[in-house]
């Protein structure tokens, strides 16, 4: 492979949050191995209305989907809401679909504002296996996070070496060959169907 390109998804809006930075350092974990190319996709910066199936592509949904499309690894990083995670990642995710995310590799990252963020991860990795998608199996989740974080770089030698092994991962694995089609994604036919 010559090129390697590796795109994470903001699943916040938050001025202040801590998904961003903790995306970033993950790019530029992977941005580390030549011929890497990242792309951070902030969701504030998109305009995507509520997912209407009858509109599959309004606002700014063609150059989210075109920009995913286009990674080999995806790292999607969401704050912790009411257990799972963030709606802006969801109605993002809604307008993507398997030619986003089939066989492509899939980085999990969740920040919490308390501890036991780990269903986040779940529903997402549940979210993941559906498009039929290779979820990487190293996973990232930062509890209490004004306690790693301090002006938007992260302070806690422990929660960046995993985030950095998050970016590695997704490029060490951005070529891996999936295994054949899981369940979900040959009986999950989409919303246009």
């Amino acid at each position: 492979m010559d090129r390697t390109r590796v795109t994470a998804v903001v699943g916040s809006l938050r001025d202040g949050s801590y998904t961003r930075p903790a995306c970033r350092r993950a790019l530029d974990a992977a941005a580390a191995f030549d011929g890497v190319e990242t792309d951070l996709v902030d969701l504030r910066e998109l305009s995507l209305p509520v997912y209407d199936a009858d509109a599959a592509d309004a606002g700014d949904a063609s150059v989210l989907k075109s920009r995913v499309r286009s990674a080999d690894s995806v790292v999607l990083g969401s704050p912790v809401y009411h257990g799972s995670y963030a709606a802006p990642l969801k109605n993002a995710l809604d307008y993507c679909g398997f030619d986003e995310f089939e066989k492509t590799t899939v980085g999990l990252l969740c920040v919490a504002g308390g501890s036991f963020p780990t269903t986040t991860l779940d529903h997402l990795r549940s979210v993941g296996r559906a498009l039929d998608a290779w979820v990487l199996p190293h996973q990232v989740a930062i509890p209490r996070a004004r306690t790693s974080f301090e002006d938007g770089e992260i302070t806690d030698e422990e929660v960046a070496n995993r985030v950095d092994t998050l970016g590695r991962r997704a490029v060490e694995y951005a070529a891996i060959e999936p295994d054949p089609e899981t369940i979900e994604s040959t009986q999950n036919v989409g919303a246009e169907d």
